[in-house]
């Protein structure tokens, strides 16, 4: 059985491809400045994220619902308006060609570009020493025109580009590596096996996690290093040996699980991708690798069979969604990108039928849906015209398509003050990256006199619906399930220092993109008060002089309040009336009852506890959403410590104070006091 698709099997095919990147690609000159790196690094970098959870297989468990808006905020309703196409780290990605217009065509945000392993490597006589400059220079006039990069390593390519070579291999490997030849298509095949190659390429893929990882101009990596075009596939010299006479030019499982294991190791910020959810083993899917389908949605064979959609959408039993349900990887774009190409020979066809097919153009709309797709390369779109509704209903899909469908908050304030947004997304997949969410000020002539980051994370706002593999058994396809649901965030904002007046409330992400490059394209939302500038308006705010009256000092222990679960009062010598309150937490809460708000608005709590170790809590006001609070350590359970928090009170006393933790262990609460 074949375990490996060949993605290019015709000739014509590959001159087309090479007919593509020759016209895409020129190589800058080397920069005499090089890097080198000692063997061993990868293997000795220590994981900096948490541990990965892969998210299992068939119909996922939709994540938690989301907190709820503060009941004393106002709902502030946004209008929606179609999202860009252009919108950073989704959509098409063109060759990059050096010297161009990298801005023509159909809009887009990122570019792509190979580049051979020989062209960093160097030396001759050394394979740990790098020369990173062609990658830097292609980066730099990517990242020149508001673009990022998608960018991969190869050692051999059929035929070359033109200005890359087709063999990549470094001269340092000459003499200790054992090289073969591809007949099929031409190329020199190294050794993968080899211990000589494969220390090199441990030692390479540490040097390129040190340079480049978390480098703001690079959206995604794939993998690369092994096979034709570095695409993990020596087609026809492969796996599959039974049916035919050509002998096995891959490396073994073990040896390439090692590389992708060297690539985790390496990258803790980067998203990297990998060709099969298969290679090595299926080594990567346990890991934070994506996977990049580079014959996205083509038809091929007679009869024809599609190589994207499963077996049960028509896909061959080698399709790359099929082998995401034998892996029981179907789920992976929940937590990882899905990249790849468009098959070049569908690139100016494959929207025509949309949201169908047509002869081997497959079902494009269940290509996107069901894979869950963020990027494809498509050189093809230089010719789309930018307003083709078929190729924009396509690229919205594709990725992240966010909008604010209401903003919260109070029509006057001062203080301090919550500032809540809803957030939704229309796309297939999730938003990868922790892009920086400010929100802001905006005064009568657009300037922005102020502005608050936020800990808001957009990697948490999920697709609201999902398609159904029709192998799940749960309805006849299309059959769409409810995933994720509309986001909700809230923190708090401080406005002492803002003059009394009429402002306009606005939001923006930061590209990171935009610390290298003035032109680095905006996150933008699918709202009508979308700005060019990146901000987005979510309406009037007035800023004024005022604040609450509230003051006074409320025991943990008294009768009046109210304990749920596991919590109980307890002594406590160093406490206030020698009694706290403890075991909150774990969905334990203590709730102080009947405080007094004074005239009403922002109000200072200072929280009194004590804790033996580093502890978090909530504190809601009047049963809103909480507000997270960091208590350190006070050394142990009787010595008392504070914490404040900021909040809005009612007017009056019948405010409530609620504490608690849902997922943890709270400090033992001696009292709290307001000002």
């Amino acid at each position: 059985m074949r375990t490996l698709v060949p993605p290019r099997v015709l000739t014509a095919v590959i001159a087309l491809c090479t007919a593509v990147v020759a016209i895409a690609f020129t190589v800058l000159p080397a920069s005499p400045a090089t890097a080198t790196t000692g063997a061993g690094t990868a293997a000795a970098k220590a994981k900096a994220a948490a541990a990965f959870t892969a998210v299992p297989h068939g119909v996922p468990a939709r994540p938690a619902p989301p907190a709820t808006p503060d009941p004393s905020l106002q709902d502030h309703a946004l209008a929606s308006a179609p999202g860009p196409v252009d919108n950073p780290l989704k959509g098409f990605a063109t060759f990059y060609s050096p010297g161009s217009d990298e801005n023509t065509g159909y809009p887009h945000a990122l570019q792509w570009s190979y580049f051979g392993l020989s062209e960093v490597m160097t030396d001759p006589n050394n394979c740990g020493s790098y020369n990173w400059s062609i990658v830097d220079n292609a980066l730099d006039e990517i990242a020149s025109y508001g673009n990022q990069a998608a960018i991969r390593f190869y050692m051999e390519y059929p035929g070359g580009t033109g200005t890359h070579p087709a063999n990549a291999i470094p001269h340092c490997f000459d003499g200790h590596v054992t090289y073969r030849t591809n007949t099929q298509w031409g190329t020199t095949s190294p050794d993968y096996d080899s211990p000589y190659l494969l220390d090199a390429l441990d030692a390479f893929i540490a040097a390129y996690g040190a340079r480049y990882d978390g480098d703001p101009r690079i959206g995604f990596i794939n993998l690369g290093l092994i096979g034709l075009w570095g695409e993990w596939h020596t087609w026809p010299y492969d796996t599959d040996t039974s049916s035919d006479s050509f002998p096995n030019y891959m490396p073994t499982d073990a040896h390439a699980a090692r590389v992708i294991q060297d690539y985790d190791n390496a990258f803790q910020h980067t998203k990297l991708e990998v060709r099969y959810p298969s290679s090595g083993g299926g080594a990567a899917n346990d890991l934070d690798i994506g996977y990049h389908d580079d014959s996205f949605c083509y038809r091929e064979g007679s009869p024809l069979a599609g190589v994207t959609l499963p077996q049960s959408l028509g896909g061959a039993d080698y399709s790359q969604l099929q082998a995401d349900l034998n892996e029981g990887t179907e789920n992976k774009w929940i937590t990882d990108s899905m990249g790849g190409e468009v098959r070049p020979e569908i690139q100016p066809s494959a929207f025509s039928s949309w949201p169908g097919g047509s002869g081997q153009v497959d079902n494009m709309k269940a290509c996107i849906e069901l894979e869950h797709t963020t990027w494809k390369i498509d050189q093809g779109s230089l010719s789309y015209s930018p307003t083709d509704p078929n190729v924009g209903a396509a690229v919205r899909l594709m990725g992240y398509d966010l909008g604010v469908t209401d903003a919260y908050y109070k029509n006057s304030a001062s203080g301090t003050t919550n500032i809540g947004v809803r957030m939704t997304n229309d796309g297939v997949a999730p938003f990868y990256y922790p892009w920086q969410v400010t929100l802001g000020l905006k005064n009568s002539s657009g300037s922005v006199v102020k502005t608050w980051d936020t800990p808001w994370d957009l990697r948490t706002v999920m697709p609201q619906k999902i398609r159904a593999f029709p192998d799940w058994g749960v309805g006849s396809d299309p059959t769409y399930l409810d995933y994720g649901y509309p986001q909700y965030f809230q923190t708090a904002v401080d406005l002492s220092s803002v003059a009394t007046g009429s402002y306009q409330l606005v939001l923006r992400v930061k590209n990171p993109l935009e610390s290298v490059s003035a032109n680095a394209k905006k996150l933008r939302f699918a709202n009508a008060t979308q700005n060019a500038d990146g901000w987005l308006g979510l309406g009037a705010m007035t800023v004024g002089s005022g604040g609450s009256t509230a003051s006074g000092s409320y025991e943990a222990e008294a009768s009046g309040n109210t304990l749920t679960g596991g919590a109980v009062t307890a002594t406590c010598a160093g406490c206030s009336g020698g009694a706290k309150v403890g075991y909150v937490g774990n969905g334990a809460t203590l709730t102080f009852t009947g405080v007094d708000g004074g005239s009403g608005g922002p109000a200072t709590i200072t929280v009194h506890y004590a804790t033996a170790e580093d502890r978090t809590a909530t504190v809601a006001v009047n049963g809103g959403t909480g507000t997270a609070v960091s208590f350190p350590s006070t050394g142990d359970w009787n010595t008392v410590g504070t914490k404040t928090v900021t909040v809005d009170l009612a007017a009056g006393g019948g405010n409530t104070i609620t504490i608690g933790n849902p997922s943890g262990w709270a400090p033992d609460i001696d009292r709290i006091t307001l000002s």
